[in-house]
Protein backbone atom coordinates (compact mmCIF):
# COMPACT_ATOMS: atom_id res chain seq x y z
CA UNK A 1 0.00 0.00 0.00
CA UNK A 2 1.02 3.07 -0.87
CA UNK A 3 -0.08 6.81 0.31
CA UNK A 4 0.73 10.17 -1.63
CA UNK A 5 0.33 13.32 0.13
CA UNK A 6 0.35 16.53 -2.35
CA UNK A 7 0.83 20.08 -0.98
CA UNK A 8 -0.92 23.27 -2.11
CA UNK A 9 1.65 23.86 -4.85
CA UNK A 10 0.60 20.28 -6.12
CA UNK A 11 -2.74 21.37 -6.25
CA UNK A 12 -2.34 25.03 -7.41
CA UNK A 13 -3.82 25.17 -10.80
CA UNK A 14 -5.49 23.09 -14.09
CA UNK A 15 -1.88 21.87 -15.12
CA UNK A 16 -1.09 20.69 -11.44
CA UNK A 17 -4.10 18.96 -10.74
CA UNK A 18 -3.57 16.90 -14.08
CA UNK A 19 -0.34 16.07 -13.14
CA UNK A 20 -1.29 14.70 -10.22
CA UNK A 21 -3.77 12.56 -11.38
CA UNK A 22 -0.89 11.00 -13.96
CA UNK A 23 0.99 10.44 -10.71
CA UNK A 24 -1.84 9.15 -8.73
CA UNK A 25 -2.25 6.74 -12.18
CA UNK A 26 1.28 5.48 -12.36
CA UNK A 27 0.88 4.95 -8.27
CA UNK A 28 -1.83 3.07 -8.94
CA UNK A 29 0.05 0.44 -12.09
CA UNK A 30 2.64 -0.75 -9.31
CA UNK A 31 0.20 -0.57 -6.09
CA UNK A 32 -3.46 -1.20 -6.43
CA UNK A 33 -3.70 0.04 -2.75
CA UNK A 34 -3.62 3.80 -2.63
CA UNK A 35 -4.19 6.39 -0.45
CA UNK A 36 -3.93 9.88 -1.34
CA UNK A 37 -3.89 13.06 1.03
CA UNK A 38 -4.82 16.57 -0.37
CA UNK A 39 -3.45 20.22 0.80
CA UNK A 40 -5.57 22.62 0.42
CA UNK A 41 -4.88 24.61 -3.44
CA UNK A 42 -2.65 27.13 -3.19
CA UNK A 43 -3.15 30.35 -1.45
CA UNK A 44 -6.81 29.32 -0.32
CA UNK A 45 -5.64 28.67 3.35
CA UNK A 46 -4.25 31.92 3.50
CA UNK A 47 -7.11 33.58 1.92
CA UNK A 48 -9.64 31.64 4.54
CA UNK A 49 -7.98 32.76 7.53
CA UNK A 50 -7.24 36.61 6.28
CA UNK A 51 -10.91 37.08 5.89
CA UNK A 52 -11.65 35.50 8.93
CA UNK A 53 -9.62 37.71 11.00
CA UNK A 54 -10.68 40.67 9.32
CA UNK A 55 -14.47 40.05 9.73
CA UNK A 56 -13.30 39.54 13.33
CA UNK A 57 -11.51 43.39 12.85
CA UNK A 58 -14.95 44.64 11.58
CA UNK A 59 -14.23 44.57 7.79
CA UNK A 60 -16.76 42.58 5.42
CA UNK A 61 -15.27 43.13 1.91
CA UNK A 62 -12.38 40.66 2.40
CA UNK A 63 -14.76 37.22 3.00
CA UNK A 64 -17.11 39.00 0.41
CA UNK A 65 -14.69 38.78 -2.25
CA UNK A 66 -12.73 35.70 -0.99
CA UNK A 67 -15.86 33.93 -1.88
CA UNK A 68 -16.47 34.92 -5.02
CA UNK A 69 -12.10 34.27 -5.56
CA UNK A 70 -12.11 31.01 -4.44
CA UNK A 71 -15.25 29.96 -6.07
CA UNK A 72 -13.78 31.06 -9.46
CA UNK A 73 -10.30 29.41 -8.77
CA UNK A 74 -12.16 25.82 -8.26
CA UNK A 75 -14.72 26.41 -10.79
CA UNK A 76 -12.00 26.75 -13.36
CA UNK A 77 -9.79 23.60 -12.75
CA UNK A 78 -13.38 21.79 -12.56
CA UNK A 79 -14.65 23.35 -15.73
CA UNK A 80 -11.62 22.28 -17.62
CA UNK A 81 -10.65 18.69 -16.40
CA UNK A 82 -14.26 17.76 -15.97
CA UNK A 83 -15.92 16.89 -18.73
CA UNK A 84 -19.01 15.25 -17.43
CA UNK A 85 -21.89 17.49 -16.82
CA UNK A 86 -23.56 15.59 -13.64
CA UNK A 87 -19.98 15.44 -11.80
CA UNK A 88 -19.72 19.07 -12.93
CA UNK A 89 -22.62 20.13 -11.58
CA UNK A 90 -22.34 17.86 -8.67
CA UNK A 91 -18.92 19.49 -7.63
CA UNK A 92 -20.05 23.22 -8.36
CA UNK A 93 -23.23 22.26 -5.59
CA UNK A 94 -20.46 21.44 -3.11
CA UNK A 95 -18.22 23.95 -2.93
CA UNK A 96 -21.59 26.58 -3.25
CA UNK A 97 -22.52 24.80 -0.27
CA UNK A 98 -19.35 25.17 1.44
CA UNK A 99 -18.41 28.51 0.53
CA UNK A 100 -21.77 29.87 1.42
CA UNK A 101 -21.03 28.45 4.98
CA UNK A 102 -17.92 30.58 5.31
CA UNK A 103 -19.34 33.21 4.47
CA UNK A 104 -22.08 32.99 7.38
CA UNK A 105 -19.52 32.24 9.25
CA UNK A 106 -17.46 35.17 8.44
CA UNK A 107 -20.27 37.10 9.53
CA UNK A 108 -21.05 35.69 12.66
CA UNK A 109 -17.63 36.35 13.49
CA UNK A 110 -18.00 40.12 12.25
CA UNK A 111 -21.48 40.63 14.37
CA UNK A 112 -19.01 39.39 17.12
CA UNK A 113 -16.07 40.66 16.56
CA UNK A 114 -14.28 37.96 17.81
CA UNK A 115 -12.48 34.86 15.96
CA UNK A 116 -11.50 32.21 18.61
CA UNK A 117 -9.66 29.36 18.22
CA UNK A 118 -12.02 26.84 17.61
CA UNK A 119 -14.10 28.99 15.04
CA UNK A 120 -10.37 29.40 12.79
CA UNK A 121 -9.86 25.89 13.14
CA UNK A 122 -13.87 25.52 10.84
CA UNK A 123 -12.44 28.58 8.36
CA UNK A 124 -9.21 27.18 7.68
CA UNK A 125 -9.74 23.49 7.18
CA UNK A 126 -12.27 24.50 4.39
CA UNK A 127 -9.84 24.50 1.47
CA UNK A 128 -9.22 20.93 1.83
CA UNK A 129 -12.64 20.32 1.89
CA UNK A 130 -13.21 21.83 -1.19
CA UNK A 131 -9.46 20.34 -2.79
CA UNK A 132 -9.98 16.63 -1.69
CA UNK A 133 -13.63 16.17 -4.17
CA UNK A 134 -12.08 18.19 -6.53
CA UNK A 135 -9.21 15.92 -6.51
CA UNK A 136 -11.71 13.01 -6.73
CA UNK A 137 -13.48 13.99 -9.47
CA UNK A 138 -10.74 14.39 -11.30
CA UNK A 139 -9.45 11.26 -10.76
CA UNK A 140 -12.93 9.56 -11.68
CA UNK A 141 -12.55 12.14 -15.35
CA UNK A 142 -9.06 10.20 -15.78
CA UNK A 143 -11.04 6.97 -15.18
CA UNK A 144 -9.52 6.72 -11.89
CA UNK A 145 -12.43 5.29 -9.38
CA UNK A 146 -11.91 7.70 -6.41
CA UNK A 147 -13.98 8.80 -3.53
CA UNK A 148 -12.99 12.15 -1.17
CA UNK A 149 -13.25 10.92 2.32
CA UNK A 150 -13.44 13.86 4.81
CA UNK A 151 -10.52 13.20 7.77
CA UNK A 152 -12.93 14.43 10.57
CA UNK A 153 -14.49 11.09 10.23
CA UNK A 154 -11.04 9.42 10.73
CA UNK A 155 -8.87 11.66 12.81
CA UNK A 156 -9.49 11.88 15.96
CA UNK A 157 -7.68 14.31 18.25
CA UNK A 158 -7.70 16.29 21.41
CA UNK A 159 -9.25 20.06 21.83
CA UNK A 160 -5.65 21.62 21.04
CA UNK A 161 -7.48 24.36 18.46
CA UNK A 162 -5.27 25.42 15.83
CA UNK A 163 -2.29 22.44 17.14
CA UNK A 164 -4.38 19.06 17.55
CA UNK A 165 -3.09 16.27 18.78
CA UNK A 166 -4.09 12.73 17.18
CA UNK A 167 -5.32 9.82 19.44
CA UNK A 168 -3.61 7.28 17.49
CA UNK A 169 -5.75 3.83 18.86
CA UNK A 170 -9.23 5.50 17.96
CA UNK A 171 -7.80 7.29 14.63
CA UNK A 172 -6.05 4.06 13.05
CA UNK A 173 -9.64 2.12 14.22
CA UNK A 174 -11.45 4.36 12.31
CA UNK A 175 -8.70 4.33 9.22
CA UNK A 176 -9.31 0.50 8.79
CA UNK A 177 -12.94 1.13 9.30
CA UNK A 178 -13.32 3.93 6.92
CA UNK A 179 -10.82 3.18 4.34
CA UNK A 180 -10.38 -0.39 3.79
CA UNK A 181 -13.52 -0.99 2.34
CA UNK A 182 -12.85 1.51 -0.55
CA UNK A 183 -9.43 0.30 -1.03
CA UNK A 184 -11.01 -3.40 -1.40
CA UNK A 185 -13.46 -2.11 -3.64
CA UNK A 186 -10.81 -0.71 -6.11
CA UNK A 187 -10.82 2.91 -5.05
CA UNK A 188 -8.70 5.66 -4.34
CA UNK A 189 -10.19 7.52 -1.25
CA UNK A 190 -8.93 11.07 -1.81
CA UNK A 191 -8.77 11.89 2.34
CA UNK A 192 -8.60 15.77 3.52
CA UNK A 193 -5.22 16.83 5.06
CA UNK A 194 -4.36 19.00 7.65
CA UNK A 195 -8.28 18.66 9.36
CA UNK A 196 -9.41 16.62 12.06
CA UNK A 197 -11.92 16.19 14.74
CA UNK A 198 -12.43 15.66 18.28
CA UNK A 199 -14.16 12.43 19.44
CA UNK A 200 -17.55 14.26 19.78
CA UNK A 201 -16.73 15.43 16.23
CA UNK A 202 -15.58 19.20 16.91
CA UNK A 203 -13.35 20.33 14.00
CA UNK A 204 -9.46 20.55 14.63
CA UNK A 205 -6.52 21.41 13.16
CA UNK A 206 -3.52 19.35 12.86
CA UNK A 207 -1.35 22.87 12.58
CA UNK A 208 -0.08 24.41 9.84
CA UNK A 209 1.78 21.87 7.24
CA UNK A 210 -0.14 19.35 8.76
CA UNK A 211 -1.30 17.33 5.68
CA UNK A 212 2.23 15.70 5.69
CA UNK A 213 1.53 14.47 9.11
CA UNK A 214 -2.10 13.23 8.00
CA UNK A 215 -0.19 11.06 5.72
CA UNK A 216 1.79 9.58 7.73
CA UNK A 217 -0.86 8.77 10.43
CA UNK A 218 -3.00 7.49 7.87
CA UNK A 219 0.41 5.42 6.69
CA UNK A 220 1.38 4.60 10.22
CA UNK A 221 -2.56 3.19 10.72
CA UNK A 222 -2.78 0.91 7.65
CA UNK A 223 0.92 -0.21 8.04
CA UNK A 224 1.53 1.13 4.28
CA UNK A 225 4.76 0.43 2.02
CA UNK A 226 5.44 3.82 1.27
CA UNK A 227 4.60 7.49 2.43
CA UNK A 228 5.40 9.90 -0.56
CA UNK A 229 5.48 14.08 0.15
CA UNK A 230 5.11 15.14 -3.65
CA UNK A 231 5.66 18.62 -3.38
CA UNK A 232 7.45 21.20 -5.69
CA UNK A 233 10.90 20.11 -5.08
CA UNK A 234 13.01 17.13 -6.19
CA UNK A 235 13.43 15.83 -2.72
CA UNK A 236 15.64 17.18 0.33
CA UNK A 237 18.41 18.84 -1.09
CA UNK A 238 22.15 19.50 0.49
CA UNK A 239 21.63 23.06 1.29
CA UNK A 240 19.21 26.23 0.17
CA UNK A 241 19.27 26.21 -3.68
CA UNK A 242 18.38 30.47 -3.01
CA UNK A 243 21.59 30.41 -1.53
CA UNK A 244 23.97 27.27 -3.00
CA UNK A 245 22.63 26.83 -6.67
CA UNK A 246 25.01 24.07 -6.99
CA UNK A 247 23.24 22.06 -4.32
CA UNK A 248 22.29 18.58 -4.62
CA UNK A 249 19.53 16.02 -3.87
CA UNK A 250 20.37 13.45 -1.15
CA UNK A 251 19.68 10.05 -1.95
CA UNK A 252 18.78 8.78 1.45
CA UNK A 253 18.31 10.41 4.62
CA UNK A 254 17.88 8.70 8.47
CA UNK A 255 14.69 9.74 10.22
CA UNK A 256 17.16 11.72 12.62
CA UNK A 257 18.58 13.31 9.86
CA UNK A 258 15.56 14.73 8.45
CA UNK A 259 14.36 15.50 11.99
CA UNK A 260 17.52 17.60 12.84
CA UNK A 261 16.74 19.40 9.24
CA UNK A 262 13.37 20.09 10.06
CA UNK A 263 13.94 21.60 13.25
CA UNK A 264 16.99 23.71 12.27
CA UNK A 265 14.68 24.95 8.75
CA UNK A 266 14.81 22.89 5.95
CA UNK A 267 10.44 23.19 5.40
CA UNK A 268 10.27 20.50 3.08
CA UNK A 269 8.90 17.94 5.56
CA UNK A 270 6.58 19.12 8.54
CA UNK A 271 8.57 18.10 11.81
CA UNK A 272 5.83 15.89 13.16
CA UNK A 273 5.60 14.16 10.10
CA UNK A 274 8.33 11.19 10.74
CA UNK A 275 7.22 10.64 14.20
CA UNK A 276 4.48 8.46 12.72
CA UNK A 277 6.97 7.12 10.73
CA UNK A 278 8.97 6.05 12.81
CA UNK A 279 6.86 4.20 15.08
CA UNK A 280 5.90 2.49 12.26
CA UNK A 281 9.37 2.12 10.43
CA UNK A 282 7.82 3.16 7.23
CA UNK A 283 10.15 4.75 4.60
CA UNK A 284 9.06 8.22 3.34
CA UNK A 285 9.60 9.57 -0.38
CA UNK A 286 9.69 13.19 -0.87
CA UNK A 287 10.07 13.73 -4.48
CA UNK A 288 8.65 16.48 -7.14
CA UNK A 289 5.29 16.54 -8.17
CA UNK A 290 6.68 18.80 -11.94
CA UNK A 291 9.30 16.01 -12.35
CA UNK A 292 8.09 13.00 -11.32
CA UNK A 293 11.07 11.41 -13.16
CA UNK A 294 13.62 13.23 -11.55
CA UNK A 295 15.78 12.72 -8.14
CA UNK A 296 14.31 12.13 -4.76
CA UNK A 297 14.74 11.44 -1.06
CA UNK A 298 13.99 8.34 0.93
CA UNK A 299 13.99 8.70 4.57
CA UNK A 300 14.50 5.49 5.96
CA UNK A 301 15.31 3.62 9.64
CA UNK A 302 18.97 3.44 8.51
CA UNK A 303 20.86 3.99 5.46
CA UNK A 304 24.63 3.51 4.10
CA UNK A 305 26.17 6.49 5.65
CA UNK A 306 27.56 7.13 2.20
CA UNK A 307 28.64 10.89 3.40
CA UNK A 308 29.36 11.69 6.65
CA UNK A 309 27.40 15.04 6.43
CA UNK A 310 24.30 15.14 4.50
CA UNK A 311 23.05 18.96 4.49
CA UNK A 312 23.74 22.22 5.99
CA UNK A 313 21.00 24.21 6.74
CA UNK A 314 20.35 27.40 8.77
CA UNK A 315 17.50 29.19 10.68
CA UNK A 316 17.07 32.66 11.11
CA UNK A 317 15.99 35.72 13.16
CA UNK A 318 17.29 34.48 16.55
CA UNK A 319 18.66 36.11 19.54
CA UNK A 320 21.77 34.99 21.35
CA UNK A 321 21.32 35.36 24.79
CA UNK A 322 24.08 35.15 27.57
CA UNK A 323 24.19 34.55 31.25
CA UNK A 324 28.11 35.04 32.69
CA UNK A 325 29.38 35.60 35.92
CA UNK A 326 32.78 34.23 37.53
CA UNK A 327 30.13 33.38 40.47
CA UNK A 328 28.21 30.84 38.70
CA UNK A 329 31.52 28.19 38.81
CA UNK A 330 30.15 25.66 41.14
CA UNK A 331 26.52 27.33 41.95
CA UNK A 332 24.18 24.46 41.38
CA UNK A 333 20.77 24.77 40.08
CA UNK A 334 22.13 28.15 37.86
CA UNK A 335 21.12 26.49 34.96
CA UNK A 336 17.77 24.90 35.45
CA UNK A 337 16.41 28.47 37.21
CA UNK A 338 17.53 29.92 33.76
CA UNK A 339 15.61 27.64 31.27
CA UNK A 340 12.52 27.30 34.31
CA UNK A 341 12.54 31.23 33.39
CA UNK A 342 12.31 30.70 29.92
CA UNK A 343 10.14 27.94 29.79
CA UNK A 344 7.69 30.27 31.90
CA UNK A 345 7.21 32.87 28.75
CA UNK A 346 7.10 29.93 26.64
CA UNK A 347 9.98 30.55 24.49
CA UNK A 348 11.49 27.81 22.24
CA UNK A 349 15.32 27.42 22.67
CA UNK A 350 16.87 26.16 19.81
CA UNK A 351 20.09 25.97 21.24
CA UNK A 352 21.88 25.74 24.12
CA UNK A 353 26.19 25.95 25.07
CA UNK A 354 27.77 26.46 28.12
CA UNK A 355 31.46 27.18 28.75
CA UNK A 356 33.54 23.94 30.51
CA UNK A 357 34.20 26.67 33.27
CA UNK A 358 30.56 27.28 34.06
CA UNK A 359 31.41 30.82 34.20
CA UNK A 360 28.45 31.12 31.38
CA UNK A 361 25.15 29.73 29.61
CA UNK A 362 23.88 31.03 26.10
CA UNK A 363 21.35 30.22 24.01
CA UNK A 364 19.14 31.22 21.17
CA UNK A 365 15.54 31.63 20.77
CA UNK A 366 13.62 33.48 18.15
CA UNK A 367 14.29 37.21 18.22
CA UNK A 368 10.06 37.63 18.61
CA UNK A 369 10.89 36.29 21.97
CA UNK A 370 14.14 37.75 23.51
CA UNK A 371 12.01 40.66 25.25
CA UNK A 372 10.08 38.62 27.52
CA UNK A 373 13.08 36.32 27.74
CA UNK A 374 15.78 38.83 29.50
CA UNK A 375 12.69 40.49 31.70
CA UNK A 376 12.08 36.74 32.99
CA UNK A 377 15.68 36.11 33.72
CA UNK A 378 16.30 39.39 35.05
CA UNK A 379 13.51 38.67 37.93
CA UNK A 380 14.31 34.98 38.19
CA UNK A 381 18.51 35.64 38.97
CA UNK A 382 17.74 39.34 40.71
CA UNK A 383 19.74 38.03 43.73
CA UNK A 384 22.43 36.80 42.03
CA UNK A 385 23.15 40.03 39.69
CA UNK A 386 22.57 42.16 43.04
CA UNK A 387 25.37 40.02 44.63
CA UNK A 388 27.48 39.80 41.34
CA UNK A 389 27.58 36.13 40.96
CA UNK A 390 26.19 36.68 38.01
CA UNK A 391 27.74 39.79 36.03
CA UNK A 392 25.73 40.10 33.10
CA UNK A 393 22.63 38.99 31.16
CA UNK A 394 23.33 40.44 27.86
CA UNK A 395 22.22 39.74 24.32
CA UNK A 396 23.42 39.49 20.70
CA UNK A 397 20.31 40.05 18.71
CA UNK A 398 20.67 39.38 14.48
CA UNK A 399 22.30 35.55 14.67
CA UNK A 400 21.64 32.21 12.79
CA UNK A 401 22.29 28.54 13.62
CA UNK A 402 24.00 27.20 10.77
CA UNK A 403 23.61 23.44 11.01
CA UNK A 404 25.62 20.83 9.76
CA UNK A 405 23.63 17.35 9.52
CA UNK A 406 24.60 13.58 9.53
CA UNK A 407 24.45 10.57 11.08
CA UNK A 408 27.69 9.45 9.30
CA UNK A 409 29.37 12.08 10.96
CA UNK A 410 29.41 9.88 14.60
CA UNK A 411 32.67 8.58 15.20
CA UNK A 412 34.47 10.03 12.09
CA UNK A 413 37.34 12.19 12.40
CA UNK A 414 37.91 14.95 10.94
CA UNK A 415 34.33 17.19 10.63
CA UNK A 416 34.52 19.53 13.01
CA UNK A 417 38.13 20.80 11.54
CA UNK A 418 36.76 21.26 8.15
CA UNK A 419 33.44 23.13 9.04
CA UNK A 420 36.18 25.72 10.93
CA UNK A 421 38.42 25.31 8.67
CA UNK A 422 36.20 26.37 5.52
CA UNK A 423 34.64 29.05 8.02
CA UNK A 424 38.52 30.08 8.77
CA UNK A 425 39.14 30.63 5.35
CA UNK A 426 36.11 32.60 4.97
CA UNK A 427 36.75 35.02 7.80
CA UNK A 428 33.57 34.31 9.38
CA UNK A 429 33.56 34.82 13.06
CA UNK A 430 31.87 31.91 15.08
CA UNK A 431 30.52 33.45 18.12
CA UNK A 432 28.98 29.75 19.70
CA UNK A 433 28.85 26.28 19.11
CA UNK A 434 27.19 23.19 19.77
CA UNK A 435 27.50 19.39 19.48
CA UNK A 436 25.02 16.94 21.25
CA UNK A 437 26.60 13.46 22.43
CA UNK A 438 24.47 11.98 19.33
CA UNK A 439 27.02 13.53 16.91
CA UNK A 440 24.44 14.01 13.88
CA UNK A 441 24.66 17.90 13.57
CA UNK A 442 27.39 20.60 14.85
CA UNK A 443 25.22 23.48 15.73
CA UNK A 444 27.05 26.83 15.00
CA UNK A 445 26.00 30.58 15.73
CA UNK A 446 27.14 33.15 13.53
CA UNK A 447 26.01 37.01 12.66
CA UNK A 448 23.08 37.32 10.29
CA UNK A 449 25.21 39.18 7.56
CA UNK A 450 27.41 35.98 7.16
CA UNK A 451 25.15 33.07 7.59
CA UNK A 452 24.77 33.00 3.91
CA UNK A 453 28.25 33.20 3.08
CA UNK A 454 29.00 30.03 5.51
CA UNK A 455 26.13 27.96 4.25
CA UNK A 456 28.13 28.29 1.09
CA UNK A 457 31.57 27.84 2.42
CA UNK A 458 30.66 24.93 4.45
CA UNK A 459 28.43 23.19 1.63
CA UNK A 460 31.61 23.65 -0.59
CA UNK A 461 33.99 21.57 1.92
CA UNK A 462 31.78 18.66 1.83
CA UNK A 463 30.30 18.96 -1.49
CA UNK A 464 32.06 18.77 -4.85
CA UNK A 465 30.08 21.90 -6.96
CA UNK A 466 27.87 20.85 -9.67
Amino acid sequence: MLVLKFGGTSVGNTQAFAQVAEIIARARAQDAHVVVVTSAMSGVTNTLVHAARAAADGYEQPYREARSDLLLKHQLVAGQLIEDGVERAAYGRLIDERLRSFERLCHSIYVLGELTARGLDVVSGLGERMAAPLLAAVLRAHGIAAEWVDAAEIVVTDANFGGATPLIEPTCARANARLRPLLDQGKTPVVTGFVAATSEGIATTLGRGGSDYSAAILGACLQADEVQIWTDVNGILTADPRIVPGAKTTPELTYIEAAELAYFGAKVLHPKTILPAIEALIPIRVANTFQPDGPSTLVLPETARDGAVKAITAIKHLTLINVEGRGMIGVPGIAARTFKAVAAVGANVLMISQSSSEQSICFAVPEGDAPAVIQALTAELAQELTRHFIDQIRAIHDVVIVAVVGAGMRGTPGIAGRVFSALGEARINVIAVAQGSSEVNISLVVDENDAEAAVRFVHAAFFAEA
